[in-house]
């Protein structure tokens, strides 16, 4: 994959994983957009290739669909971002931008979710009051992270097989 058809790429990831994909013909639209939008960009130019990828090598970390919801919407704002100050008055500029926005309705919780982690890095864990509210909240915590979704999946597939109802 070249990193011209990045874009392309990451956006075909959040339209297929949010199932707004019904046919090969709106793909082929999409494409015909972003090729317009790469040559606004001028995104054919030597500098590029720099440094990798911006996005796509960032979501092979991402593999449960929750946690894919929360990057992608991430991703998907950060596009909208860009776009906001391209040239609204060409036809794929708009076309993209609404089929983004529209893919950013069906992602309500993940912007609330990325804040929160970045709110997380902010904490100054050196800080003695810090401490003392974080040392209170341990056993919920681990309380939080014993009662993991597949922990819970685990103990009910090994009763099921104990039970021979």
């Amino acid at each position: 994959m070249t990193c011209q058809t990045y874009s392309l790429f990451i956006l075909s990831v959040i339209m297929i994983f949010f199932g707004h994909f019904g046919n090969g013909l709106m793909l082929a639209q999409l494409q015909n957009d972003i090729d317009q939008l790469k040559a606004d960009f001028n995104s054919s130019h030597s500098d590029v290739a720099d440094g990798g990828p911006i996005f796509t090598d960032k979501l092979i970390n991402w593999t449960e669909r929750n946690e894919k919801r929360i990057i992608l919407s991430q991703i998907v704002s950060m596009y909208l971002e860009m776009l906001k100050n391209a040239d609204k008055r060409k036809a794929h500029v708009r076309h993209i931008s609404e089929e983004l926005s529209t893919l950013k309705k069906d992602l309500p919780d993940g912007l609330k979710k990325m804040k929160d982690l970045m709110d997380l890095t902010k904490v100054q864990m050196s800080d003695l009051k810090i401490q003392r509210k974080a040392v209170n909240e341990l056993f919920s915590v681990l309380q939080k992270l014993v009662e993991t979704p597949a922990t819970l999946k685990r103990k009910r597939s090994q009763s099921q097989r104990r039970c021979k109802c």
